[in-house]
């Protein structure tokens, strides 16, 4: 039995032919991302990966817009980029975004990118008593729920706009957690595994989800962690500049989820050996404690 386009034609999903369909969905995934001219909202914006994304963006022609809560910081950026706009916005709080929202989209209604790149990471021992109840868990209300709820927020409004994106940024931890990060690895893995559902829902629609997972990066996040690791046991580290290359190198290419470096093999292990891989990278992290220990 052989089918015509026509044939295709009357076949119906709801009340949407099997081709129109098909023609929608190859319309979407052959549409590069444009970033000349684009607007570009990234929380976050003040320092590392964010401020990375706003030299090589500025680079590429977009018109930049970032959050932050620290108010000299932004000054700073702004002094630095004097092109971009800035908004005192913390992610943790749901009012604050509710009112960027209300200024952003009254101020710059063509706002068609979101990068999510706010967020912490932290040293944490589980078993520290001194760390209260909101304490322990606000990287969690910081990379994922401040993530979910600027995306719930900023939705509508991308949804109106022929071309827009959404950029959630995970790390290469969300595939196999760090034994010194537990609450962090759990949040970037919330955020892989919403940005896969995300997609999903929104793939009768204009907007594009990205996951950039970032691996090691040299940047202050980093620093938290020099008591405890040495050169050997880190791992091999990314210069943020290459990082955020490859990551707008993905966006252009409509590369939907991002591994740059050794996040793939992070992904890898992950998939692969999740246990042993994990049990290695503990003993690695307890004989680098052990051996700064004994030269101090």
């Amino acid at each position: 039995m052989t089918f015509s386009i026509f044939d295709y034609n009357k076949v119906k999903f709801g009340n949407t032919s099997l081709f129109k369909r098909l023609q929608f969905y190859i319309n979407k995934k052959d549409r590069k991302m444009k970033l000349k001219d684009s607007t570009v909202l990234i929380t976050g914006g003040t320092s590392g990966i964010g401020l990375e994304f706003v030299k090589q963006l500025s680079g590429q022609g977009a018109n930049i817009i970032i959050t932050g809560r620290n108010p000299d910081a932004l000054n700073a950026t702004k002094n630095e980029f004097p092109k971009i706009q800035i908004f005192q916005s913390d992610v943790s709080k749901p009012e604050d975004i509710k009112n960027l929202y209300t200024q952003v989209t009254q101020q710059f209604p063509e706002l068609n990118i979101i990068i999510n790149n706010a967020g912490i990471m932290r040293n944490l021992d589980l078993q520290d008593a001194s760390l209260d109840l909101e304490d322990v868990t606000s990287e969690i209300e910081i990379n994922l729920s401040g993530t979910i709820q600027m995306n719930h927020q900023f939705l509508p409004h991308l949804k109106t706009k022929s071309s827009s994106a959404i950029v959630n940024i995970s790390s290469g931890l969300a595939f196999l957690p760090f034994p010194l990060s537990p609450v962090y690895s759990a949040a970037k893995s919330g955020i892989h595994a919403y940005s896969q559902v995300l997609r999903l829902q929104l793939k009768k629609t204009n907007v594009k989800i990205f996951e950039l997972a970032p691996p090691a990066t040299r940047t202050t996040l980093m620093s938290a962690f020099s008591n405890d690791l040495d050169e050997d046991s880190a791992g091999p580290v990314m210069k943020v500049e290459k990082m955020v290359h490859i990551a707008i190198d993905g966006l252009l290419s409509n590369k939907y989820e991002i591994k740059p470096g050794m996040s793939k093999a992070l992904y890898l292990m992950g998939r692969i050996a999740p246990h042993f891989f994990l049990n290695y990278m503990n003993k690695t992290i307890e004989k680098a404690k052990e051996k700064k220990k004994n030269k101090q």
